[in-house]
């Protein structure tokens, strides 16, 4: 029926190329005019073009730290923790550097890296975790000072670093730590050795140019034969399996299966709908591979405005791999495997208020009040733990905060069986 639809069609369709060309030229024109909440990918790839004297896009709100970076990082258990905010998107102060043809700042090899203090806390009281969550944002406000003077003036030497940054830096974190230790001390157990986070030190960022395509080229660790299909592949939970009768779609048919035959424009790895993906799924991994997530703890009530952390902990997921949605990234690389059949990719976190908690919430495009994708290059077989400071909700209600796996293209990673549960988790926090 579709196709013979369509070819009643065919001798219409250079015109209706044209048609649809003008209108959507029409409706390009127009949305940048009236835009709002425009995908920042979008304001990536308008930057690209446009001319040099034009103005950068403010991000949609959540997109950006409240540093003003687009990805900030932690030194979480001896490695850098990312978060990039938005997915890729950037600040107005990053467009205009990148456009300009400069280096945005903390991209010179190096960074300030402090020993990860939510990681290290006992159960924090309910009385005390609002002082110490403001304690803990602060903290990180210290590193990302001296991280920007490290950028500024880190050519000044390892005296000038060791005396004009970092002594005063930890002058700081003793400080803001023996709050953090009265606060708790309070209402609970007084905890034990913070003083000796307050040391810290100038560390090598790596390759990674801060993660936007972290896992390095597509060919160095992207091909197929990487993780190969041998280890998550099709005979592990294959068609011979669980399809029984050989027929596509379990004798049901399949309706389609690439983008041949649709009537939409081909996704090109921005964040835009009415797309078709013709973009492989790629590599599945083994039942007993498959990623699993779970938020292992969060506060039940916080303040509007308060920061707060939240305790991630996944398992068989390599968090290497980020193609930055924000700037191309998006649905453009299939999902793939490492040597060991465990998905590789990141995780993110996304924290919006509720409306109602009785229905599902009626504008779900809406963007989320803090939204980061975190890799670290670190991940594997055995559980572990990230920390994800979140700046704070904006207002009194409900806060829905929910954690998912995604793979580098971020979509959320296949299971081998359909009665899996897939890599995620939600909590609700009361925000006064």
């Amino acid at each position: 029926m579709r196709r013979s639809t369509r070819a009643r069609r065919s001798s219409g369709n250079a015109r209706s190329k044209r048609v649809l060309a003008v209108v959507g030229t029409l409706a390009v024109f127009g949305g940048i005019v009236a835009v709002t909440q425009i995908s920042s990918a979008e304001d990536r790839r308008s930057n690209r073009t446009r001319p040099a004297a034009a103005a950068c896009v403010e991000p949609s709100p959540g997109a950006t730290a409240p540093s003003g970076t687009g990805t900030t990082r932690t030194w979480q258990n001896g490695r850098w923790v990312r978060n990039h905010w938005g997915d890729g998107q950037q600040s107005v102060e990053e467009c205009q550097e990148t456009r300009d043809g400069q280096a945005p700042a903390n991209n010179g090899g190096s960074a300030v890296a402090c020993p990860d203090v939510a990681s290290r806390l006992p159960q924090v009281p309910e009385r005390a975790r609002g002082e110490v969550d403001r304690n803990l944002a602060l903290l990180q406000t210290q590193i990302t000072e001296a991280d920007r003077r490290l950028a500024a003036e880190g050519r000044r030497g390892e005296a000038f670093i060791r005396n004009s940054i970092l002594a005063p830096l930890a002058s700081k974190r003793r400080a803001t730590l023996d709050r953090i230790t009265i606060a708790i001390d309070r209402f609970g157990p007084r905890p034990r050795g913070l003083s000796q986070l307050a040391e810290c030190q100038v560390a090598p960022t790596g390759n990674t140019n801060d993660g936007n395509n972290n896992g390095g080229d597509n060919d160095n660790d992207g091909d197929n034969n990487d993780g190969g299909n041998d280890n998550g592949g099709n005979d592990n939970g294959g068609n011979d399996n669980d399809g029984g009768n050989n027929a596509p779609g379990a004798g049901l048919g399949v309706l389609a299966n690439d983008c041949d035959d649709s009537q939409l424009q081909p996704h090109d790895g921005f964040q835009n709908g009415n797309r078709c993906v013709s973009t492989a799924f790629g590599e599945v991994g083994a039942a007993a591979n498959n990623p699993s997530l779970l938020i292992t703890d969060f506060p039940q009530e916080v303040q509007a405005n308060q920061p707060f952390t939240l305790q991630v902990s996944t398992r068989n997921l390599v968090r290497d791999r980020f193609l930055a949605a924000g700037q191309g990234g998006y649905y453009v690389e299939s999902s793939l495997l490492n040597g060991d059949g465990l998905v590789r990719g990141h995780f993110h976190t996304a924290c919006r208020m509720l409306e109602s908690t009785d229905e599902a919430p009626a504008n779900p495009e809406d963007v989320p009040a803090f939204f980061v994708a975190t890799e670290d290059s670190r991940g594997g077989r055995e559980a572990d733990e990230v920390t994800i400071q979140v700046p704070g909700m904006p207002e009194s209600g409900i806060a829905q905060c929910a954690v998912w796996a995604g793979d580098g293209s971020h979509r959320v990673p296949m299971m081998e069986r359909a009665n899996q549960t897939p890599a995620f988790d939600v909590v609700r926090i009361e925000v006064n």
